[in-house]
């Protein structure tokens, strides 16, 4: 128990036919980082499996970049995304 969420950004689109969400961030996120991306109807924990930046596969990101991950389901727009630890 005892775990701690760290906002580090927000969905801000969601590609629902290679369900891949574009996320910008607000603080630094690497590949294995575990995240929960939660919104009024949306409460998705995974592990952060890859990612890509303007279509470059990347395994850290920095606050202000805009990122696009592969999620395990949908998620939408505003859905807020916490860094889990």
């Amino acid at each position: 128990m005892g775990e701690e969420l760290q906002e580090v950004g927000k969905v801000t689109h969601f590609f629902t036919k290679i369900s891949v969400a574009v996320i910008e961030l607000r603080a630094s996120i690497s590949v294995g980082d575990r995240i929960l991306i939660k919104g009024p109807t949306t409460n998705l924990e995974q592990t952060v499996k890859s990612m890509e930046i303007e279509h470059e596969k990347v395994t850290r990101a920095e606050a202000g970049q805009s990122i696009g991950m592969k999620v395990d389901d949908r998620v939408r727009e505003n859905d807020t995304v916490y860094k889990i630890s």
